[in-house]
């Protein structure tokens, strides 16, 4: 059989995603951090874009938008309005731009008004406190190095080993080495340490955890023969084999339950009491709050939202002062990628403010009367009702946090599985089931240890049908242990 060339006209369509439009998909799964990084790097690259003075607009007066947003036949094409769906977009937020948007209304239904922005009103701050830092554990160290050793050359050993700590605390590296690198004899440097191991705080510059801890009880003045011995037996703490230790340590199980008390009571990483991280909060996307009616209001965060607009002045004036084809090209591709910029961030603030609107709607008894009230909700579930697409939604939810009366949730969280009723009834929360293991164990006391077979004949009293190995698989996840390391727990009083 001969195989011939020949040429053929065929028609098809295919769905094509511009860099635009992956553009505006990138910018709805971001975080707020993420969001501030990009829309600054793309003021680096694009001189037409500025950010929105909010003292541009006199009291009272909407603020001026010189960008006004294209028509659906303008420069962007139809793909944009094609994914975003444009047509539900009408419930999103006024005129006033990101973040103006505000849904309240009960569990039926929500409406949409009107707010300020923020302010910049706030109480000033005494400068100097910014200036002020916590001490470091190298700061620590070497203050006391330098009171406690005159020696030169001690104090220089003694620098090499403030340098060698792990942040945990822990010495890292043996004392060899460490006396190969300096010159001199190990006894010298493990003199040196065996000094620095009384600095504070206790348990600093030791080698292993037992060791940390020993240090810790000397300086209590608890290191007994006993004491000593459960150091030597920590695998059998691990392990809570309470007639194993109380042999190796030869005493009683009153004296063993006050010992392991002690122990349970050091610190076993020192060091991390330093050089840490100030805890960073996280910043809300989304804040909720009640309403008078019995309601809720729901409005965009406006610290998370960048205000970007586009300068047209400086467009204009650019404009007329092009020399060439190319410069013109230039400045038209930048006002189309500003103008896209802006849109995209103004869809992606009414698709968030939509989700989180309808998460709370569907949520409503959980915001009144707990975890317990969680319902079951799929993505599948939220998309129907906002009339997106199931990944859309799942974008949206990805890093976004909203602030309840409650706390700070993600919004993932009110996003779980359906565990279904005994008498056929409304189906439970995978969350709230998993909220009723952990109160039913943590009212447990040393004789009233629940095993997984009992866990399961309360939640089903409860009206819950639950198995047996999905109880385990929860309880694991929360990192519960069993019901007979529990019971041994509270035997000896942990």
């Amino acid at each position: 059989m001969l195989l011939a060339q020949r040429l053929e006209l065929r028609q098809a369509q295919s769905l094509v995603m511009t860099p635009q439009l992956q553009q505006a998909i990138k910018l709805l799964q971001m975080s707020n951090l993420e969001l501030a990084a990009f829309v600054d790097e793309e003021m680096e690259r694009n001189p037409l874009l500025e950010r929105e003075d909010p003292n541009a607009a006199a009291p009272g007066e909407p603020a001026e938008r010189p960008a006004a947003e294209p028509d659906a036949e303008g420069p962007f094409g139809p793909e944009f309005d094609a994914y975003w769906n444009p047509e539900e977009s009408t419930n999103g937020p006024a005129d006033g731009g990101p973040g103006q948007g505000v849904a309240t209304g009960d569990g039926d239904g929500l409406r949409w008004n009107r707010v300020s922005g923020g302010s910049f009103d706030d109480d000033a701050t005494d400068p100097m406190d910014s200036l002020h830092r916590p001490e470091t554990l190298r700061e620590h160290l070497l203050s006391q190095l330098m009171v406690e050793i005159a020696e030169p050359a001690d104090r220089l050993i003694g620098v090499y080993l403030i340098d060698a700590i792990a942040p945990t605390g822990y010495l890292e590296g043996e004392t060899a080495a460490i006396a190969a690198v300096l010159g001199c004899e190990p006894a010298r440097v493990e003199a040196v340490l065996a000094r620095m191991q009384r600095f504070d705080p206790p348990g600093i510059l030791a080698r292993s955890l037992a060791q940390c801890l020993a240090l810790q009880l000397e300086d209590k003045g608890l290191l007994t023969p006993a004491m000593r011995t459960l150091l030597d037996n920590l695998e059998l703490l691990a392990r809570r084999d309470r007639s194993a230790l109380a042999r190796a340590c030869q005493v009683d199980g009153e004296t063993l339950v006050r010992m392991i008390g002690d122990i349970r009571a050091l610190d076993p990483k020192p060091g991390l009491a330093f050089d840490g991280e100030p805890a960073q909060p996280i910043v809300p996307d989304i804040l909720m709050r009640p309403q008078a009616d019995g309601g809720w209001s729901v409005e965009l965060n406006p610290d998370t939202l960048p205000q970007v607009l586009v300068n047209h002045r400086y467009f204009a004036n650019v404009s007329r002062q092009t020399r060439d084809k190319g410069e013109r090209g230039y400045i038209a591709e930048r006002l189309q990628s500003a103008n896209w910029l802006v849109r995209s961030m103004h869809q992606r603030a009414t698709t968030i403010l939509r989700v989180a609107a309808e998460i709370v709607r569907q949520q409503h008894a959980f915001f009144l009367h707990g975890v317990s009230q969680l319902r079951p909700l799929v993505l599948r579930d939220i998309a129907g009702a906002v009339s997106l697409h199931e990944s859309t939604i799942s974008r949206v939810t990805s890093n976004k946090y909203i602030a309840t009366p409650r706390g700070i949730f993600e919004l993932k969280y009110f996003f779980t599985a359906a565990i279904a009723a005994v008498d056929g009834g409304a189906a439970h929360s995978a969350e709230a089931v998993r909220h009723r293991i952990r109160m039913l164990i943590e009212a447990e006391s040393a004789q009233t240890v629940l095993s997984d077979d009992q866990i399961v004949a309360e939640l089903q009293r409860d009206g819950v049908d639950i198995a047996r190995r999905t109880v385990a698989k929860y309880r694991e996840a929360m990192r519960i242990p069993s019901s007979v390391e529990r019971r041994r727990s509270r035997a000896v009083g942990a």
